[in-house]
This record gives structure tokens, C-alpha cells and sequence, in this order.
């Protein structure tokens, strides 16, 4: 199939398409804040750090309303593109996918019907104490539950699993640096060039300021330098896979979920199928030569990962086009929800008309 690459682990990726693609998905997202957005210049998703509290908060609404005349969170302005969210509502509204919004920990009230798991959100990552053990606990039992509630609804077929947490690419450096892994230079971000440098110098001081010793639990590590998204959606993913297919939605973010779920089977929840579980993203996050996605996918366990093949150099849309420049990349499961539709029938070229009608009715877009 032409719409949909498999960028590592190959025959696994084609049983688990194979296996799970005649079926309409059930979309999930989980919505996390950690207070490490607030760094000026850590993110590109949100032009300023103030506006970065509301980006979880717009994607959102935008992702359950669609188009609405007067959005009590407005899709923020990013420095350049739009935001991966109209990619996920044209595929929502294409085939009328059930959504189940999750808040694990934001810094303001979502503007829509969310299923609040009374998380918090997490410290900057520099003070290495992002979150109490015991929210980390209760947000990971809420996963099992959740999971085990989504997979009978599932019924045999697939969960996409996908996030919006701000800064995420860089609790996700922390989290897979703390399961021992040498991820430096390897994650993404929304930014064109991905910002090491600085990412690592944010790690690093988190590391040291949580104290970390070679008996830490995958638990702890969230605790320390996570954010509340990981661990909920590793709980879900974690009960669900022994039932239904998984597709962790996401780049970095989602691999370092995939790493606590192997980490956390291995010393707590044996159960976990791991042949049930893929992760699906965009073509702009897997073919990213300022990151390396696919060997950080074979490094976190050989994760079958699965891309998109979206393409909009040639859309009217300068907002979308800067996709094609490393703007934006990825979030809001914009590439799961892409290759959902992929396998129920849609091309990229199709999929990119739907993304334009939608953006044909946002007030003041410019068409090249």
C-alpha cells in the first residue's frame, strides 16, 4: 500500500495492518501539561510560552467541535503551519470516529466534554520532581481501567492512542535517558531544525535534581522527569493490548510510552501483548534528518512504526505546505488517524482535499 510505509519492523507492521485495518478505530486523546513548555524557545507549538498553556486546550475543541464561529480557545497562532489537529478532524468527521478525550494534568479547564482523571500537570523537568509518585499511580490504575473499558468497546479491533502535551519530545528524552537508553540527538520536535542542544541541557538538569539510582522504578522515572500523559496512556495501552490492536499515535513521545510499556511489563504487568501494539505517525516526523525516529524505534524494542505517506507540496495552503519545510510534524494523532484512513480506503490526495476543505472555512487563510 502506497499511502502507508512501514518504516521498521517490517513483518510485524504488515500482520498488525493485516489484522487490524478493515476496522474503524476508536480515537483517543489524552491532553498533559508540564510547565517545561514555559522555556522560551523549547517548543514551536505556540508562538509564545503563554499561548503553549492553551494549545492542549484548543487542539481539543477543535478536534470535538471542528469549525465554530466564536472557539472559546482559538487553534493558537504557531510561528509557522497549522496546527496536526485538522488533519485528525478530517479523518474524525470522514468516517465519524468515536473520540474519547482524556485530561490527565492541564493548567486550565478544557472548553469541551474531557474525561478528567484527576492528574496534574507536571513540573518543568528541570526539578527533577515533575510529579507526586502518588499521582503517577493513580493515573497509570485509571489506564488499566480505561483500557480494559475501551478494548470491549473495541470490539477486535484497534484504539488509536494519541496525545497533545507541549514540550513532550523533551519529557520524552528524559524518560527514555532514565530507562538507560543513549536517545541524545535522536528525538524530534515541532521545530525545523530539532533544538538538541537545548533539550539535552533541560534533561541533564533534571537527571541530576531527581536523584535517580540504579533500583528507580519506570514509575518513579515519571514521577521525576515525565508528564501525566505517558503513564496514563501506557496503563491504557498496557490492558488493551491483550485484547484489541494498539496504535501508539506519535513520534518521540510515543516511543518513550512504548519503552515504559516494555520496562513496566517486564517488572509488573506481564500480561501486555506487545505483538498487538504499532506506532503510527507521519512521514515528516519518520523521514526527519534532524532526529532519527526509526533507530530510536528499534533501540526502545524493535516497534513495528508505521507512516503516512501525506504529502502537501502540493496543496493551495502555505500553512500546509511548511509541513514539507519540517514545520509543525506531528500531535493530536494526526498520522494514526491518517493511516486510519488510509486503510479504510483513502488516498493522501484525498485525505489532503478533506484537510483543505476545512481549512477553506477558517476565517483570514491565505491560498497560494
Amino acid at each position: 500500500m502506497n499511502s502507508i510505509k512501514i518504516y521498521n519492523n517490517h513483518e510485524e507492521g504488515i500482520k498488525w495492518l493485516n489484522r487490524y485495518g478493515n476496522y474503524h478505530p476508536i480515537f483517543t486523546c489524552t491532553l498533559g501539561f508540564t510547565h517545561t513548555a514555559l522555556i522560551e524557545g523549547i517548543s514551536a507549538a505556540g508562538a509564545t510560552s503563554q499561548s503553549r498553556r492553551y494549545t492542549a486546550l484548543a487542539d481539543a475543541e477543535f478536534l470535538v467541535n471542528g469549525i465554530t464561529p466564536n472557539p472559546v480557545y482559538p487553534l493558537p497562532p504557531l510561528t509557522v503551519g497549522v496546527s496536526p489537529t485538522v488533519v485528525t478532524r478530517a479523518v474524525v468527521e470522514m468516517f465519524d470516529l468515536s473520540v474519547y478525550v482524556f485530561n490527565a494534568g492541564l493548567v486550565a479547564s478544557p472548553s469541551v466534554d474531557t474525561i478528567d482523571l484527576g492528574g496534574e500537570a507536571a513540573q518543568c523537568v528541570t526539578t527533577g520532581k515533575a510529579l507526586p509518585l502518588g499521582v503517577v499511580m493513580d493515573l497509570y490504575e485509571k489506564g488499566l481501567q480505561w483500557g480494559e473499558t475501551l478494548a470491549q468497546k473495541a470490539n477486535g479491533g484497534y484504539l488509536i492512542l494519541s496525545e497533545c502535551v507541549v514540550a513532550g519530545t523533551t519529557t520524552a528524552l528524559a524518560v527514555l535517558t532514565a530507562l538507560g537508553m543513549d536517545v541524545r540527538g535522536m528525538v524530534n520536535s515541532s521545530h525545523p531544525v530539532c533544538n538538541h542542544g537545548q533539550k539535552w541541557q533541560v534533561v541533564k538538569e533534571g537527571l541530576k535534581n531527581a536523584h535517580f539510582s540504579g533500583s528507580t522504578t519506570p514509575f518513579e522515572i515519571v514521577a521525576g522527569v515525565g508528564d501525566p500523559m505517558q503513564i496514563f496512556v501506557t496503563g491504557v495501552a498496557s490492558s488493551a493490548s491483550k485484547k484489541v490492536g494498539i496504535m501508539l499515535a506519535g513520534g518521540t513521545q510515543m516511543l518513550a510510552v512504548y519503552a515504559l510499556i516494555r520496562a513496566i511489563k517486564r517488572l509488573y504487568y506481564p500480561s501486555t501483548d506487545l505483538s498487538n501494539i504499532v506506532v503510527g505517525t507521519t512521514r515528516w516526523v519518520a523521514d526527519d534528518n534532524t532526529g532519527d525516529t526509526v533507530n530510536l524505534a528499534k533501540m526502545v524494542g524493535n516497534v513495528p512504526l508505521l507512516a503516512t505517506q501525506l504529502n502537501f507540496t502540493n496543496s493551495n495552503y502555505p500553512s500546509l505546505q511548511s509541513y514539507e519545510q519540517g514545520f509543525v510534524k506531528e500531535g493530536v494523532g494526526a498520522g494514526g488517524s491518517a493511516i486510519a484512513s488510509h486503510l479504510l480506503g483513502t488516498t493522501p490526495e484525498q485525505l489532503m482535499i478533506a484537510i483543505e476543505g476545512i481549512l477553506s472555512t477558517f476565517p483570514n487563510t491565505t491560498v497560494s
